[in-house]
């Protein structure tokens, strides 16, 4: 499994259907770090992606690599919202026909924006009891009875090379300014989007930290990486709905984890939610808790140990931004 080939086709196949998304400099969480040699913190805003989240890209990239008889199969996924748009959205470009199956606790703007992609026609959706790795296994289930072809969220080469374009771009966005990424904030949930974007970066520079952020209500990946124990937790409503819920046991992004995040950072609830609340104050930008979650960990961990942060060139992966208005009411 070579994670870095597959991150760099991916580049070549999701070009003519994706966004690349800004690259901002943030003044407000620059002013943390900056001193007069450099450094400062910079944004990269998947919350404007199509589909408005990272997930436009590892599940059109899973299509994409599939020859045309196995597109006739039809595809089969799990979600619990932003994965199953951006999945919608690859088989409509790829004119497959598709299964997704969600957890009854999923966003209902996240399903109702699933439905506008045709739902009936080419896509059905199929709702089950319990979290996003009961939908996951229920998922994997129907795809061996049917048939179809399996797309995993984030345990999959090719969805998580997908999700590692993101890490090409800020590289090749920041060498604009000649300037390198020293630290890389990126929230953390089945694991697929920080293997992708740190295997590309720790390959460019070994030296660059990746710190994987978490919901303390949701700390599965964490807990699993630190005691090297599969673990999960009791199912808990958070702010950070797309990254909730456990991996599967025999998850490749286990190990990737492990090789690639330096450290992982835990955040609370009312955290995300200051976070949140500060980037559409200063950035007049909408995000999703999931977001949140990486934009808290740095201000946690920038208020705890400043100096480690003096001058560092800092990159935070805003990842999503499909929030409901019930909870930007509740953030406000």
């Amino acid at each position: 499994m070579n994670i870095l080939s597959e991150v760099l086709q991916a580049t070549h196949r999701l070009t003519p259907h994706i966004l690349q998304t800004p690259l901002l400099r943030s003044h407000v969480l620059s002013s943390l770090v900056a001193e007069p040699s450099g450094g400062g913190v910079w944004l990269k805003l998947e919350n404007e992606q199509v589909t408005g989240s990272f997930k436009a890209r590892g599940g059109l990239n899973k299509l994409l690599s599939l020859n045309l008889q196995r597109r006739t199969r039809g595809a089969i996924t799990a979600s619990s919202g932003n994965h199953g748009l951006g999945f919608a959205r690859a088989l409509h470009l790829t004119d497959m026909n598709g299964v997704i199956v969600l957890p009854r606790t999923a966003s209902p703007a996240k399903v109702e924006a699933i439905r506008q992609y045709g739902v009936g026609n080419s896509i059905e959706l199929e709702f089950v009891e319990g979290d996003s790795l009961a939908a996951e296994l229920h998922a994997k289930k129907l795809s061996e009875e049917n048939g179809m072809i399996w797309v995993s969220p984030y345990n999959d080469p090719q969805v998580i090379g997908g999700q590692g374009t993101i890490g090409v771009e800020i590289a090749s966005q920041l060498a604009l300014e000649q300037k390198s990424i020293d630290i890389a904030l990126v929230t953390v949930g089945g694991g697929g989007l920080v293997s992708g974007i740190g295997t590309y970066l720790k390959t460019l520079n070994p030296k660059t930290r990746i710190i994987g952020c978490l919901p303390e209500l949701s700390p599965e990946m964490a807990l699993w990486v630190r005691s090297g124990n599969y673990a999960t937790v009791e199912y808990q409503q958070t702010f950070s709905d797309a990254s909730a819920g456990a991996p599967e046991r025999d998850s490749i992004t286990y190990e990737l984890c492990k090789s690639v995040v330096d450290e992982f950072c835990l955040i609370p609830e009312d955290e995300i939610a200051s976070a949140m609340r500060l980037v559409l104050e200063h950035h007049h930008k909408v995000i999703e808790g999931s977001a949140g979650v990486a934009v808290a960990a740095f201000l946690r961990l920038v208020r705890q140990e400043p100096e480690r942060f003096r001058g560092q060139n800092v990159v935070i992966i805003l990842c999503g931004g499909n929030v409901t208005l019930d909870v930007l009411r509740r953030i406000l």
